[in-house]
């Protein structure tokens, strides 16, 4: 029986990821409003225009700054009325982890813990600005990762061709 349970303990090892929230901060907040006050005479509902962006660094060995860049512009035909950055951030500490699991893992877990935190910053901004609040849609950072991915390869094995 010894010799089963000591068999397990290597597996059980490599299952021992650990990922601890150490901080969560707004980086940057950025609201430019140029169509104040006119635009509040509008009936004119404006489009929305969302952007998202994620990227990481590592600040100390097991530890990472993840960072969720949502960008939301509001236009009224083709003039912009509002636009609002938000930078929400977060300190991970990561251990356990496969190094070839890491990569997606940031890209994709840790910008998903960040996005309500983004989700209300954006829609008190908006809201601040004098327009009815925005909350972002849910958004499945894992596939949008995928996607990149998959562009990111197609361009590496796109011919390249000459000019002359």
């Amino acid at each position: 029986m010894a010799e089963n349970s000591n068999a397990a303990q290597p597996a059980a090892a490599e299952n021992n990821v650990q990922i601890r929230i150490l901080k969560i901060y707004v980086k940057d907040l950025s609201i430019e409003n140029p169509a104040a006050p006119q635009i509040f005479q509008q009936e004119n509902m404006p489009n929305v225009e969302m952007g998202l962006r994620a990227e990481a660094n590592k600040i100390a060995d097991d530890t990472y700054e993840s960072l969720l860049t949502v960008t939301l512009t509001l236009k009224l035909e083709d003039k912009t009325v509002l636009l609002v950055e938000a930078k929400q951030a977060g300190i991970f500490n990561i251990t356990g982890m496969p190094e070839a699991a890491l990569q997606p893992l940031i890209a994709t877990h840790l910008p998903s813990v960040l996005f309500p935190y983004a989700r209300e910053v954006v829609a008190s901004a908006v809201g601040h600005a004098g327009f009815p609040p925005f909350y972002l849609p849910p958004t499945n950072l894992e596939a949008l990762y995928q996607q990149q991915l998959a562009a990111k390869n197609q361009l590496e094995e796109a011919p390249v061709s000459a000019v002359n």
